[in-house]
């Protein structure tokens, strides 16, 4: 008889502890929120805000590129896409809800050490392009020109490909001129850390990865700064931009009407432009 009570007893407590932990997970509602890597560094700032105002909301932040954060956002597989550009035309077609949270600069790095503190467009282009090789050929030092460049399918490398004008056609198709021989680095951290590591490296970055490891350049005599892209002075600047699809759920529409407050906009501007 003593066993069997005992028996009772455990079997009693396990039953409990798992109705408990089954009643834990389904009091949570999980956002899940994937794309560019430049739009995942506010979000996991506005993440961490809003686990103070809701704790029964789980945000899941994954930075994985524009291009991905499209394709999840349209497929279903995440609530939120995040892209550093302007939508493709040939992604319109999935019916994405665009909603721009905030503006950013591209900024040209290169290691502290180079001299070179300012770069034309045209010479960016060049150099990007493999026309310039050297330093020596725009003031710098004698040392060969180690190129940086972002993956297929980042954000960043989209829109500063089209605003610097580093696109080909090939049988009908826009495609990449950046020199084939550059370095490719998956993540504004990666190309910052990268450029900070080669005395001949450049490359670009989110104005909001700037930090003394590397050197920003004047491009035509403009400072990227917030102040000069407001001014609409520096030009090498994009959208930043949450995607969603279909009609939103509540915990959706008050976690983007978070961002888009007062709250979420002052975390943006630590190091974007806010839109509001």
């Amino acid at each position: 008889m003593k066993t069997k009570l005992l028996l009772g007893l455990f079997l009693a407590t396990i039953t409990g502890t798992m109705l408990i932990g089954c009643g834990s997970a389904e009091s949570g509602t999980t956002i899940k929120v994937v794309g560019s890597t430049t739009v995942a560094a506010p979000m996991e700032k506005l993440d961490e805000a809003y686990s103070l105002i809701q704790p029964d909301i789980n945000i899941e932040v994954q930075g994985v590129g524009s291009s991905a954060g499209v394709k999840a956002a349209g497929d279903g597989t995440a609530d939120i896409g995040m892209a550093s550009r302007e939508i493709k035309e040939s992604e319109k077609e999935l019916g994405l809800n665009e909603i721009v949270i905030a503006k950013d600069a591209i900024a040209v790095v290169t290691h502290p050490a180079n001299t070179v503190k300012n770069l034309t467009k045209e010479q960016v282009k060049d150099i990007f392009e493999g026309t310039i090789t050297n330093w020596s050929e725009v003031g710098g030092a004698d040392k060969d020109i180690i190129v940086i460049c972002r993956e297929d399918g980042s954000g960043t490398r989209s829109a500063f490909e089209e605003i610097i004008g580093l696109e080909k056609d090939f049988n009908g198709k826009t495609v990449s001129s950046v020199v084939p021989t550059a370095v490719i680095q998956e993540g504004n951290g990666a190309v910052k850390a990268t450029v900070a590591s080669k005395e001949s490296g450049i490359g670009f970055v989110s104005l909001g990865y700037i930090d003394d490891t590397v050197s920003p350049l004047n491009i035509n005599g403009v400072e990227p700064s917030v102040t000069n892209t407001l001014a609409g002075d520096y030009t090498i600047s994009r959208p930043l931009l949450i995607l969603t699809k279909g009609e939103e759920s509540a915990e959706l529409q008050e976690f983007i009407e978070f961002i888009l407050g007062e709250q979420g906009q002052e975390i943006i501007s630590e190091n974007y432009i806010p839109v509001k």
